[in-house]
């Protein structure tokens, strides 16, 4: 009986002998697991992860992703975006086309603000009940 691509005979093989490739994947014998190229060899993991900092600490710094900075509505877009809310909580495309040529911003600030919208209502109605 042939071993099929991951079949129990197969994943308790290679779960022995460390194999990482694929099904039907041969490397030669001896031949070392290759480490990805984004992992340097001689570092592992656990080191690279504590060198990053963590994301409650950028929050802290209040380090924004860089290249990008906050967007501060005005008055009169919030108005017209919250207007566009109360009638319908989903943006579809055209009416984010045409806010976003109304209000001078893009159609990924439009929708980011509608989720972002859409995540303070529902943590309004889930602090009400």
């Amino acid at each position: 009986m042939e071993k099929g691509p991951f079949s129990v005979e197969w994943l308790a093989q290679s779960s022995r002998s460390g194999c990482r490739g694929m099904p039907g994947e041969s490397r030669p014998k001896g031949s070392p697991l290759q480490t990805p190229p984004s992992v340097p060899a001689d570092k592992p993991r656990d080191r690279e992860a504590a060198e990053r900092p963590s994301p409650e600490h950028e929050a802290e710094s209040g380090g924004a992703a860089p290249g990008r900075s906050r967007t501060k509505f005005s008055a009169a877009q919030l108005e017209e975006l919250e207007r566009s809310f109360r009638e319908q909580r989903y943006i579809r495309a055209g009416e984010k086309r045409r806010l976003a040529a109304l209000l001078n911003l893009s159609q990924s600030q439009i929708k980011t603000w509608f989720q972002n919208r859409r995540m303070k209502f529902k943590r309004q109605t889930q602090d009400a009940r």
